[in-house]
Parts: C-alpha cells; sequence; structure tokens
C-alpha cells in the first residue's frame, strides 16, 4: 500500500495547482509565439504586407484618428461584451456550464496571471487572423477560420465555438472599419482580461458570492 511506504509522499494539493498553472503558462506562451513568428515571417516573405493596417480599410481615416479611434472603439466594444458576458452567465444555465467547463481547464491560473495571457493571446491572435489571414482571405474566411480553431472538447464548447466565429467577425470589422490592428487587439485584450478575471474567481453554486 502507497500510505504504508515511507519513502513515498502524495504531492499536496498546491503543489498539483502550481505545476498545472506552470505547465498551462508554458504552453500558451510557446503556441502564442509560434502564432506571431509565423505572422511576421508570413510578413516578411510578402514584402508588400504590412500586418498593422488594412490593405483596403473602408474608411479613409487620417493614421493618428484610426489609431485613437481604434483604440477607444476596442476598449469600447470589449468592455460590452465583458459585461454581457458576466450577466449571461448569471441568468442562463448553458452560459453557466460553459463557464464551469472552462475553469475546469483553466482554474489553476490566479488573477494575476490574466493581464498576462489577455495580452498573449490577444496581440498573437490578431497578428495571425487578423494581419495575416483577413488580409488575404477576407472578413469571412477568417473568421470562421478563427472559430474553427476553438475546436470544442465537449459538447458544451460547441457555443464557446459559435461566439468564437461572431467575435471573429466583430474583430475582422474592427479592423476592416479603423484601418489598423490597434482596434481588435485592444478589444480581444479588454475581453479577455474582463473574462478570464471572472473565470478565475467565479464559484458554481450556492456559495457563489456577488453573482
Amino acid at each position: 500500500m502507497l500510505e504504508e511506504d515511507p519513502g513515498f509522499t502524495l504531492p499536496r494539493k498546491d503543489e498539483g495547482r502550481t505545476q498545472q498553472r506552470g505547465l498551462i503558462l508554458r504552453s500558451s506562451a510557446a503556441l502564442y509565439s509560434l502564432m506571431a513568428a509565423f505572422a511576421f515571417a508570413w510578413a516578411l516573405v510578402r514584402e508588400n504586407l504590412d500586418l498593422f493596417f488594412h490593405p483596403n480599410p473602408a474608411l479613409a481615416l487620417p493614421w493618428h484618428a484610426g489609431l485613437w479611434g481604434g483604440l477607444l472603439a476596442g476598449i469600447g466594444f470589449g468592455s460590452v461584451v465583458g459585461v454581457l458576458t458576466k450577466a449571461t452567465a448569471g441568468r442562463a444555465g448553458w452560459a453557466r456550464r460553459l463557464l464551469v467547463e472552462m475553469k475546469s481547464v483553466l482554474g489553476a491560473l490566479e488573477p494575476k496571471d490574466a493581464l498576462y495571457m489577455a495580452a498573449l493571446s490577444a496581440i498573437s491572435e490578431e497578428l495571425f487572423f487578423r494581419g495575416v489571414l483577413q488580409s488575404h482571405l477576407g472578413l469571412v474566411w477568417s473568421s470562421v477560420i478563427f472559430g474553427l480553431v476553438h475546436i470544442p472538447r465537449s459538447r458544451i464548447f460547441i457555443l464557446w465555438t459559435l461566439e468564437a466565429v461572431i467575435m471573429g467577425f466583430c474583430l475582422g470589422l474592427l479592423f476592416l472599419y479603423t484601418g489598423n490592428l490597434l482596434a481588435p487587439i485592444a478589444a480581444h485584450f479588454t475581453i479577455n482580461y474582463w473574462n478570464l478575471l471572472f473565470m478565475i474567481r467565479y464559484e458554481d453554486g450556492p456559495s457563489r458570492e456577488g453573482m
């Protein structure tokens, strides 16, 4: 029996969480670094590609208006999505189930990790999906692919995939109308930051506070 072996000790729960957290952070850093590296490599091969500016923007805005307007539009849109996500989780059973499933995957993360994860994912994914794919494949296909890479591990996550397709269109429209990548990056970061914080702190069941 394991308990009779004086040379064997079971890992403490805190140690297991620390190991899981480290694995999540390292895996995310590796994945998003590869994504960003591919985007920059593609831009170098295609010398006429500027990752940060839309090749055919819908509006001919001055560069400074596009940047500042894009930043404000991105933060505003992301904040609205964050508020709606929290409100939906408080009222819809399917949203709570999805939140609990997400927390089971990333629950080892701590609140201080939300900033790091949100920045890493927002910059890398926007460079790849908007900077590269949308510039070459257009809004529709880049948005569909953005949703499909959020592959569900269970049927509950199918809703997450559908949400990702919709968000792909919204982020793509921000890129199209502001003409620069700052708008979708700001929106993506804001959405991920607030949603990660909400998910990490979320407690399901009767013990929930402030929900």
